[in-house]
C-alpha cells in the first residue's frame, strides 16, 4: 500500500492554502491571494501549530494531557479541522501516530514534559526505524524557568531541562525547543517540513506559557509550505538506467523483489510499472508486504529465505539476475543472514542510490525515476515466472476437523483470509502473527502493516487505533498475541470511544510463543487473562462491542 502525505495524494484544498502533488515532495501556493489577516487575539503560537497540522493533512492528533501541555491542547481542540484523541498512555499515543502515518503519510502526538516524553520515546524510535514522518509535540517548561537553576517537577531532579531533548536527538531527524515567540514560527515550520522531507519523526517542545500569547509573527494565516522537490541527477540517472538495462537484458531468468523502502521512496507505482513492462517474476521481502500488489499476474509470493512462500525462494535464488527495490537486509528479513544470494547478480535500488553487481554505483538517482526509466529499456522476459508456474503446486486445504477438536491456527487464518477485501486492512503484531499473516493473500486495495524493523511487542494495539482512525472506511483486522496484547491493551477503550469497527483476533498462546521458539524458559509464560471479560469491562455498556472465545471447531 503506497502512502502519501495527508489526504494528500488527491489533495482537494478548500481554500488558497496548499496544493500537494501526488509524490508529496513539494507543496506550492495556489493562486496569488495574500494570506488572510486574523484577529490579533487569535494570532497565537497554538493556533499556528494547529493550522500547520491541518495543512499537512492531519485531522486527528493523539494525546495524553499533562500540566505542561494543557493550554496547547486547548488550541488544538479549538481548530475545527483537528480532532484530539485522548489515549490511555503516551506509548500508545505514539503507536497510534505511527499507525496513522502509515495510512495518511504523516501523524502527530502531543504529550507532557519528560514523564510523557520519555514514555513516548519508544514509539518514536519505532517510527524512526520505519521511516515514518511523525510530529512529536511536547509541552515544555515555562519559558521563564530556563536559566534560573530551578528544579521542576516531572524531571529527574536536576535544574538542567535538556535530558528529554538529548534522548530525542538520537531518534528524531530534527529537534525544536520553542521557549520564545520571536523565532517560534520558523522553528515549528522547519521541524514539520524536515519531517516531510526526511520521512522521519521530529521533536517539538513548546514552553507551556507560550501557546496562548498573541505575537505579530502569527498575525496572518500560515503561509503554505513550498518544499523543494528532490530531483535525480539526469546524467547519473541515464547512466544507471543504461547499465542496469544492459545487465538485465542479457540475463536469462531475471526477477524483481520489492522491499520496505518502496514506501519512503514513494516508488510503489513505479515498481508496478517496471513489473508490467518487464514480465519478470515479482516477489516481495517480508518487511515489504503490502507495498507490492499481490494480485499482480506475475506475483510469486514472499521471499524470506528458508521460510519463503512455497516455490518463491527457488525462483529468486536460481535467477541469474535480481533487482531488489528498497531492501533492508537485517537479521530478521535475511533469516539470520542466510539468504542464498550473490552480490554480482544483484541490482540494489535504494531511495536515492543504485548499485549494480559489484559496481558501479550511482548516487543522486531517485528510485521512482530509475524504475520508470528502466521500464522503458527492458526487453520483455517472463522466463522466471514461467518456471514458477511450471513448478507451482496449489496449497491444500486444512485437514477437516471433527466437531469439538481444538481450533488450529491454519483453520483460523483460513477464515481470516475469507474476510479480506479491498475494504479491509491487516495489522500484524510482532511475534508469531508475523509468520501467520505473511501467508495471507492480499486482495487489491487491502492494506497491510507490521513493524518488522523495530519489532516492539504491543505496537499493534496503538497502531490499529491510529490506522483505523486515519481510514474509517476500512475494516481493520488486527492479529495480536496475548503477550503483546497485555502490554498495551488499555487503548481498546479509545477504539470503542472513537466508534471504530476494528476486528481483533487475540491469539492466546499462554505466553511469548515467538520467544519460546528462540529460547524457551519459564519467563515466557504469562498470567492468563479472561480477555473477553476484560474487553467487556472496558466496553462498560457504551457503544458497540462484541466478544467471543473460540477454542474448538464448531459445526
Amino acid at each position: 500500500m503506497d502512502t502519501n502525505i495527508g489526504s494528500l495524494d488527491s489533495c482537494k484544498p478548500t481554500s488558497n492554502d496548499v496544493c500537494c502533488p501526488a509524490n508529496v515532495t513539494v507543496s506550492t501556493i495556489q493562486g496569488s491571494v495574500s494570506p488572510t489577516i486574523i484577529k490579533s487575539s487569535e494570532a497565537t503560537l497554538g493556533r499556528h501549530l494547529a493550522r500547520r497540522l491541518v495543512q499537512i493533512g492531519i485531522s486527528d492528533v493523539f494525546s495524553v494531557p499533562g500540566d505542561f501541555n494543557l493550554t496547547l491542547l486547548d488550541h488544538l481542540i479549538a481548530e475545527p479541522g483537528l480532532n484530539l484523541i485522548g489515549c490511555c498512555n503516551e506509548l500508545n499515543a505514539g503507536y497510534a501516530a505511527d499507525g496513522y502515518a502509515r495510512s495518511r503519510g504523516v501523524g502527530a502526538c502531543v504529550v507532557t514534559f519528560t514523564v510523557g516524553g520519555l514514555s513516548v520515546l519508544n514509539a518514536i524510535a519505532g517510527a524512526y526505524s520505519e521511516n515514518l514522518p511523525l510530529i512529536c509535540i511536547v509541552g515544555g517548561p515555562n519559558s521563564n524557568d530556563y536559566g534560573t537553576n530551578r528544579i521542576l517537577h516531572h524531571t529527574i531532579g536536576l535544574p538542567d531541562f535538556s535530558q528529554e531533548l538529548r534522548c530525542f536527538q538520537t531518534v528524531t531527524c530534527y529537534q525544536a525547543v520553542v521557549n520564545n515567540l520571536e523565532d517560534a514560527h520558523e522553528m515549528i515550520d522547519t521541524a514539520i517540513s524536515t519531517a516531510l522531507k526526511e520521512s522521519k519523526p521530529v521533536y517539538i517542545s513548546i514552553s507551556c506559557n507560550l501557546p496562548a500569547i498573541p505575537h505579530p509573527t502569527f498575525a496572518r494565516e500560515p503561509v503554505p509550505f513550498s518544499l523543494s522537490p528532490k530531483l535525480s541527477n539526469k546524467i547519473g540517472l541515464e547512466a544507471a538506467v543504461e547499465a542496469a538495462a544492459e545487465f538485465l537484458n542479457k540475463a536469462v531468468k531475471p526477477v524483481l523483489v520489492g522491499g520496505p523502502k518502496l514506501r519512503v521512496a514513494k516508488a510503489c507505482e513505479a515498481f508496478v510499472e517496471l513489473a508490467d513492462a518487464s514480465g519478470y517474476a515479482v516477489a516481495v521481502m517480508p518487511s515489504g508486504k503490502g507495498l507490492v500488489p499481490e494480485h499482480h499476474p506475475h506475483f510469486i509470493g514472499t521471499y524470506w529465505g528458508a521460510v519463503s512462500t512455497a516455490f518463491c525462494a527457488e525462483i529468486v535464488e536460481s535467477a541469474d539476475a535480481y533487482l531488489f527495490a528498497g531492501p533492508i537486509y537485517n537479521d530478521y528479513s535475511s533469516v539470520g543472514y542466510s539468504l542464498l544470494l550473490k552480490k554480482e547478480k544483484a541490482i540494489i535500488v535504494q531511495p536515492d542510490r543504485v548499485v549494480i553487481g559489484n559496481g558501479p554505483a550511482f548516487g543522486c538517482v531517485l528510485m521512482k525515476d530509475f524504475l520508470r526509466e528502466l521500464a522503458k529499456r527492458l526487453k520483455h522476459n517472463n522466463t522466471a515466472y514461467e518456471n514458477y508456474h511450471r513448478i507451482f503446486v496449489p496449497e491444500g486445504q486444512p485437514l477437516k476437523a471433527a466437531p469439538k477438536d481444538p481450533l488450529r491456527v491454519n483453520v483460523l487464518f483460513q477464515h481470516i483470509q475469507k474476510m479480506l477485501s479491498s475494504d479491509s486492512a491487516v495489522i500484524a503484531e510482532t511475534g508469531d502473527s508475523w509468520f501467520n499473516c505473511q501467508k495471507l493473500k492480499l486482495p487489491a486495495g487491502c492494506g497491510y502493516e507490521f513493524q518488522m524493523q523495530y519489532g516492539s511487542i504491543g505496537w499493534s494495539v496503538g497502531a490499529t487505533l491510529g490506522y483505523a482512525q486515519a481510514v474509517p472506511e476500512k475494516r481493520v483486522i488486527a492479529c495480536i498475541g496475548d503477550g503483546s496484547f497485555q502490554v498495551t491493551a488499555q487503548d481498546v477503550s479509545t477504539m470503542l470511544r472513537c466508534g471504530q469497527k476494528t476486528v481483533i483476533f487475540l491469539i492466546n498462546n499462554g505466553g511469548y510463543t515467538i520467544e519460546v521458539e528462540i529460547h524457551d524458559g519459564p519467563y515466557n509464560v504469562i498470567k492468563n487473562w479472561n480477555y473477553t471479560a476484560l474487553v467487556d469491562a472496558i466496553h462498560n455498556g457504551e457503544g458497540k462491542c462484541w466478544t467471543a472465545k473460540v477454542s474448538q471447531i464448531q459445526t
